[in-house]
């Protein structure tokens, strides 16, 4: 039995505010339907961030329900779950997954996170921020005791992992069950296929370039999804490549040869069918770079979507390249405040720094509920109640005020 694993797709995503860049991330994703159905698959699975936020325009929507349609027609289900961009924190809240369950998506969820594909087990969950860490581990702990009754058996996932995660990873390799025979992953935009427990752990990456730092990965593996061949116990993996839209063109030029290496670029780019990103790197620089911008801008602009530079004056490159090594982010400078409190704050800090950047403030809240929830529990089946009579001194008229005390402490 075969199936295809893609995760990642970010549907919805502007990268830079351009509409053309949303338009890319379309394109790719009806190119990975189309290439998934030609492979003639059993099924599909789609290992989180679907979409790019939990409330995707209609486009987004839209250009989904075409690809599950196509599927559907084809005769081929597919199993998703919700990532980090597109889960909703809020109690009661649900992802846009839903919407397609009539159309024949099988949502992976807290309520329903087991199916049957034939004889495989399918098990997953949504995302889990680093602070509900041990709610994680306890739920994985029962799908790997139910997946014992199988001989092939599926782990969908939505984290980052210690091993291929440097910062903020929800989970350390070692806390994964290990007996499970394929592990779909998503969250990690690169292209991981590494031998686990019985089996094969495998982030497919990313179907287009949501960031720069992505182009060393893709200049080698490139962008797409696998097919895994799950007929034996031990899974066949087969990477599938798709051809993104628009390339990615990095390069460095000295400013003392400036002419000379944007006639170059043009060389590069003047035949392309769309107008590329380019990332430059303009080196000694002597002068304002301002006028240094404006030139490549005459020189380029016309032939770029967008260009983005990064100068360096004369004589400051080491210095530059030192501070860089060393450059702390948000998370790190946390992290490195929160240190003596321990991993559960500090991961809490870190998960609402991202939820707060993007005015996700109900979110935020419910996430402060869940951890004091998990961590702090107080159940009031244990707290005996009682009343006494109060007399008060005033007014005149004497009246009866209940008060409430409590036999118990309630400790935090």
């Amino acid at each position: 039995m075969k199936f295809a694993h893609l995760a990642d797709t970010h549907l919805g995503y502007r990268q830079y505010g351009l509409f053309e860049r949303e338009k890319d991330f379309y394109e790719v994703f009806d190119k990975v339907i189309d290439k998934i159905i030609e492979e003639n698959v059993d099924f599909v699975i789609h290992s989180g961030d679907l979409f790019e936020t939990a409330r995707p325009s209609p486009m987004a929507l839209l250009t989904f329900q075409k690809g599950l349609l196509k599927l559907k027609g084809a005769g081929i289900p597919m199993y998703a779950i919700a990532g980090n961009h597109d889960v909703v924190m809020r109690k009661g809240s649900i992802p846009p997954h839903v919407i397609f369950k009539k159309l024949g998506l099988k949502v992976i969820s807290n309520i329903n996170p087991t199916y049957m594909q034939g004889d495989i087990f399918i098990a997953g969950l949504p995302y889990y921020p680093a602070s509900h860490g041990k709610a994680l581990k306890s739920k994985l702990a029962e799908l790997s005791e139910k997946a014992n009754k199988h001989d092939k058996s599926i782990l969908v996932l939505h984290q980052g992992i210690d091993q291929y995660f440097k910062f903020n990873y929800e989970l350390e390799l070692g806390e994964i069950p290990d007996n499970f025979n394929y592990y779909a992953l998503g969250h990690i935009h690169k292209y991981v296929n590494d031998a686990y427990g019985k089996g094969r752990l495998v982030y497919p990456g990313s179907g287009e370039i949501w960031k720069t730092s992505e182009l060393a990965d893709y200049r080698v593996n490139g962008k797409g999804f696998v097919v895994v061949d799950l007929q034996d116990s031990k899974p066949v993996i087969k990477r599938i490549k798709i051809d993104i839209p628009r390339e990615f063109i990095e390069r460095e030029l000295n400013y003392n040869d400036l002419e000379s290496g944007i006639a170059g670029i043009k060389e590069t780019i003047r035949d392309f069918d769309k107008k590329p990103i380019l990332k430059l790197t303009i080196r000694d620089v002597e002068s304002d770079t301002g006028g240094v911008y404006e030139i490549i801008q005459d020189e380029l602009g016309d032939l770029a979507l967008m260009i983005r530079p990064t100068f360096i004056m004369a004589g400051e490159e080491y210095e530059i390249i030192e501070v860089e090594s060393k450059k702390l982010g948000p998370e790190q400078l946390l992290e490195s405040q929160l240190d003596e409190y321990g991993d559960e704050v500090t991961n809490l800090a870190v998960d609402l720094y991202h939820l707060l950047s993007k005015d996700k403030v109900d979110e935020s809240q419910e996430l402060i509920n869940q951890y004091f929830d998990e961590h702090y529990p107080m159940d009031f089946d244990d707290i005996e109640f009682k009343t006494e009579k109060v007399q008060k001194e005033e007014p005149p008229e004497e009246k009866e005020d209940i008060q409430v005390t409590f036999d118990k402490e309630v400790s935090q």
